[in-house]
């Protein structure tokens, strides 16, 4: 019991850095996850890994209270890195749908309450079936296993003001929007050929009102391209999970001074 309530300070400090992350982690952070759930797999995880970490010994003191902060901080950064390299998909679906001609209609997602694109949430829809498929998923628990590798319980402050800290959060977003245009750009491509045979065939027979042949033609190629595109489609989710995982640990290593 003695040992317990020694170590109950660290308990609480490792608790609200899990908590917080698995509140904006792919898959657990979704809004159809019962709270219950994200609660409890918290806690189950912070009594795990309070045993693991260096220096377990907290004391309640005036800086308690920034570790609490700074530890709701790096549950939170890590956590939102790895949504927002995910949520790739969802941008290059966003470019295929305003190609397709899907994008005025726009459906509310259930995961997240927002509105998302069409064919985004289709392929964002495969992205988690893959990852669950392959157990990607653990490594994203891995992550905050990990961060005290980086980020010790005891570091007091986190260098956000840093230039490095800065340049590299904004070359993720940058990367985030190339993956997403690597993902987009075999059928918006082949799309954008459909729009030059179509401005050919205007030209060519004034008669045809391309403006009504030219939507549903689009759709169709674009709903037969995408059936071949799954197979591609995936291997790139394998390699944006590669680059999660790296992005996690290189802001993991910058915040903790490494």
């Amino acid at each position: 019991m003695a040992d317990w309530i020694v170590l109950l300070p660290a308990f609480l400090l490792v608790l609200v850095r899990v908590l917080a992350f698995i509140a904006v982690l792919p898959i657990y952070g979704h809004r159809t996850i019962p709270n219950t759930f994200k609660v409890g797999i918290s806690i189950f995880l912070a009594w795990i890994m309070v045993f693991t970490i260096d220096n377990p010994i907290i004391a309640i003191d005036t800086t308690y209270f920034f570790l609490i902060i700074k530890e709701a901080l790096v549950g939170l950064m890590v956590g939102l890195i790895a949504t927002i390299m995910l949520y790739a998909v969802q941008t290059a679906g966003g470019f295929i749908d305003m190609n397709m001609g899907f994008l005025i209609a726009n459906v509310v997602d259930p995961q997240t309450g927002a509105q998302s694109p069409l064919i985004g949430s289709y392929l964002y829809t495969f992205t988690i079936l893959f990852l669950l498929a392959t157990n990607s998923h653990h490594l994203l628990i891995d992550g905050v296993y990990h961060s005290y590798q980086f980020i010790p319980i005891d570091q007091v402050f986190l260098p956000f003001g840093q230039e490095n800290v800065l340049l590299f959060i904004a070359r993720s977003f940058a990367y985030m929007f190339m993956f997403a245009f690597q993902m987009a750009i075999p059928i918006v491509g082949s799309l954008f050929l459909v729009d030059v045979a179509l401005g050919m065939v205007s030209r060519s027979v004034p008669q045809m009102n391309v403006f009504v042949v030219g939507m549903p033609l689009k759709i169709l190629v674009g709903l037969l391209l995408l059936s071949v595109y799954l197979g591609v489609f995936f291997m790139l989710v394998r390699g944006l999970m590669n680059e999660i995982t790296i992005v996690m640990r290189t802001l993991m290593q910058l915040l903790g001074g490494v």
